[in-house]
């Protein structure tokens, strides 16, 4: 019947416009699609390849940035590809002035070194070429500076360990382990008490025949010697509290000992030493 088609032309139409909006969507969907793939290229397939847009660098040891790049192995072409982490933290570790090194790649182009140098925890004379230079070392016992260098001005504040044979010395050097105990007790009490290795003027490391070894302190401002098997905050306070206290009642004391867990004193005129 004509009235069935009444609608068919304005049918037609919509149909057709219909289907024009339906491949606005696809076009769209290409065109993000199409972007999203030529980011991903890009990030993943050519960024990495690219030379580090930034490099952080935290200094230390008196290494300069570019001392310590150079030593990393990382040049100005270097990438996220190309660098190896574990052979930069390596080659940064085996330098004397550096205690930990920790190398971090961030994705896709940027680069993290983070250093920790040595901090000295003591000083000695050593002999070189004839004459004595001052040595600095951690509390490991490595050797990470002859000579005064870039520490002349706290020469005074450190305390001065005496008694170690070093011979022609060298960054990067041990000494001997067993007294690496006595080095973390000094660095300690110096983080935690410093005005306490402030009242020392020298610190006497004295071998026994066999084994071992005792330790001889020398209180600033008093010719008396303290002898002791071991050092710690709380004994190195209470020895120089015995020490304030004794010089005052008995101005002739020499040697105080403290090694039998008792105290013990010797007056000078006793004391072959003196």
């Amino acid at each position: 019947m004509p009235g069935d088609y009444m609608y068919s032309r304005d049918t037609a139409g919509v149909r057709e416009s219909g289907a024009r909006f339906d491949k606005v969507p696809k076009w769209i969907i290409m065109a993000v699609c199409f972007a999203a793939g030529a980011e991903l290229i890009w990030l993943l397939g050519i960024t990495p390849f690219m030379p580090f847009s930034r490099i952080n660098v935290s200094p230390a040891g008196g290494l300069s940035r570019e001392h310590i790049l150079a030593l990393a192995g990382i040049g100005v072409q270097s990438s996220f590809i190309s660098v190896n982490v574990r052979d930069a933290e390596q080659r940064l570790r085996a330098l004397p002035q550096i205690r930990t090194a920790r190398v971090f790649k961030h994705f896709p182009d940027k680069l993290e070194i983070i250093l920790e140098g040595r901090s000295p925890a003591a000083m000695a004379l050593a002999g070189s070429g004839g004459i004595a230079v001052p040595v600095f070392f951690d509390a490991t016992g490595v050797i990470f500076q002859v000579g005064s260098g870039t520490y002349p001005e706290t020469i005074p504040e450190l305390p001065v360990v005496s008694g170690l044979v070093i011979e022609d010395p060298v960054p990067g050097m041990r000494l001997p382990a067993m007294f690496v105990s006595v080095f973390s007790a000094i660095e300690s009490i110096s983080m935690n008490a410093p005005e306490l290795l402030a009242a020392v003027s020298e610190i006497r490391i004295s071998r026994k025949s066999f084994d071992g070894f005792d330790l001889i302190l020398y209180p600033v401002h008093k010719q008396i010697r303290v002898r002791l098997s071991e050092l710690n905050e709380d004994l190195l306070r209470y020895t120089l509290l015995t020490v304030d206290v004794l010089a005052a009642k008995e101005p002739g004391v020499g040697d105080i000992d403290f090694r039998a867990g008792t105290v013990a004193y010797t007056l000078k005129e006793a004391s072959s030493e003196y």
